[in-house]
């Protein structure tokens, strides 16, 4: 059951959160793209360049940038990163959001869409928001679906292996679009349980 649990806190990313935002995104690549990206590459190559793009982010970051992280009991176990205005046709996009295996279905993932609705809601309100996503990454179409979000587009992303790899484009629309849907998907899975119980 995906409930907001009270002892999630999502907060700015600081410095010291580097290592634990590169890992997290670098073990998200080894589970999730395996079929895109080589086994050298994830195995050899994955961490030292998303450590590099991540000390890049946080030390001389974007003025459009917003990069959040969640800990549950003080302890760190997903991000999130946003681009406002990124794009002149999608708006604003999220760049990155990955949760700790051992995290996922907890609410957090839907914590960390919250907050990046109402910081886009605040600061990019005339801007769309959007993601790209691989064409095979199931589990991360169904969350988005589930939040509100709709394939828009199909696109090709050059990956750091040279080669190009089928991936979707999905919008929420307007910010407060994805504030509902968060609230939407949640009360949702909250029904589902509740029935799967009963019956």
């Amino acid at each position: 059951m995906e409930l907001i649990d009270i002892m999630v806190i999502i907060r700015a990313a600081r410095l010291d959160d580097l290592e634990h935002i590169a890992e997290l995104h670098a073990q998200s690549w080894r589970e999730n793209y395996q079929q895109v990206l080589s086994a050298d590459y994830l195995n050899d190559k994955v961490f030292a360049e998303r450590l590099a793009i991540w000390t890049t982010r946080l030390t001389t970051p974007q003025s459009n940038q917003l990069v959040l992280v969640a800990e549950l009991e003080g302890v760190f176990c997903g991000f999130i990163c946003l681009l406002g205005g990124n794009h002149p046709k999608y708006g604003t996009i999220i760049d990155n959001l990955h949760v700790m295996s051992a995290n996922k279905g907890q609410g957090t993932g839907s914590r960390l869409l919250a907050a990046a609705a109402s910081w886009a809601t605040a600061n990019y309100k005339d801007h769309d928001v959007y993601l790209e996503v691989l064409a095979g990454n199931n589990k991360a179409i169904g969350f988005y679906q589930a939040k509100g979000a709709t394939n828009i587009a199909t696109a090709y992303w050059h990956t750091p292996c040279g080669n190009k790899a089928k991936e979707f484009i999905y919008s929420w629309g307007a910010p407060d679009n994805l504030a509902k849907g968060v609230v939407q998907g949640i009360a949702n899975k909250l029904t589902n349980n509740l029935a799967e119980k009963v019956s």
